[in-house]
């Protein structure tokens, strides 16, 4: 009887022990940090903005194009494109990195910058002359803001005056607004980009926002924007918009020099109008004058 009731407990005890094991759960050998990352369904506004140069810009222009990309982690880079090319190759590079918007920085003469901002490949294309540039590292602010953080957008009242200006914030809504959720991007706000609108020209300012009672700190960069053209299609097409208070950069200089030589020619002059005035005479003398003149004593010994 012992030996029957042995068994029955050791038949019992193996039971358990396969229950035991179809419970247990068995864990992969995998680090946590070799699994990929899990992607944010809630990325619904996929806005990419591919940001490069043309060959030949300055070291000011290229400051401010890092500047730009690291303001915007929703933007991607490319080698600097050929002078030769034409800009309509643009939209075929914009469409091989999957990018929907483009800022594309032109430089002329190595002196003058210009700015594309254009939605490929359809469009809108805006082209701006740059101005009064000053870069981060330049400024030597006193604020400072996280990177990959997303930036509030103010806008000027002007904006929503005119349809080119209202068409501009549309776009640069688009193009500086980081989407939601984005995977390069921090999950809350703590800059504010400012687009003010003064002498027919957008201003660019960048400030940390310190405190809750809204109270700012530049950061920079800093640049303004003079509109030039505002184009149907993606860098070219028909013409929507023509700023007619805008005056090229060759025509200010040529300009500048004319001032410079009108002062020289106004100089040479008026130093041939006095030698024409100045007579040979300063004045007629009359030969009776000296009848009346008496000789001294004095003067005739002396001449004597």
């Amino acid at each position: 009887m012992g030996k029957r009731k042995h068994k029955e407990i050791s038949t019992n005890s193996d039971r358990v022990s396969s229950k035991k094991d179809d419970n247990e759960v068995v864990l992969e050998p995998v680090v946590n940090s070799d699994e990929p990352p899990i992607k944010q369904t809630k990325w619904t506004n996929k806005q990419r903005v591919l940001i490069f140069s043309s060959r030949g810009i300055s070291h000011r222009a290229r400051h401010l194009m890092i500047d730009l990309r690291t303001m915007m982690p929703h933007s991607k880079s490319e080698s600097k494109m050929d002078r030769k090319d034409k800009l309509f190759v643009i939209n075929e590079v914009c469409e091989m990195k999957n990018c929907n918007k483009c800022i594309f920085f032109e430089a002329k003469k190595k002196m003058d910058l210009y700015m594309w901002a254009s939605n490929c490949p359809r469009g809108p294309s805006v082209k701006f002359l740059v101005e009064n540039v000053h870069t981060m590292s330049e400024l030597k602010m006193t604020g400072n803001c996280l990177k990959g953080s997303r930036p509030l957008l103010s806008f000027d009242k002007a904006f929503d005056e005119e349809p080119h200006w209202s068409l501009m914030k549309e776009l640069f809504t688009q193009i500086f607004g980081t989407p939601n959720h984005h995977p390069k991007s921090q999950p809350f706000f703590d800059h504010v980009f400012t687009f003010s609108i003064s002498d027919n020209r957008i201003w660019f300012r960048n400030y940390q926002i310190l405190e809750e009672d809204g109270s700012l700190a530049e950061i920079g960069p800093r640049f303004v924007l003079n509109p030039i053209r505002i184009f149907e299609g993606s860098f070219g097409g028909a013409t929507l918009y023509q700023n007619p208070k805008y005056v090229s950069p060759n025509l200010h200089r040529r300009l500048l020099r004319r001032q410079v030589a009108q002062k020289y020619v106004n100089r040479v002059q008026s130093k041939k109008s006095l030698e024409e005035r100045k007579p040979e005479f300063t004045y007629t003398s009359d030969v009776t004058d000296d009848v009346f003149v008496t000789i001294q004593p004095e003067d005739s010994k002396q001449n004597g």
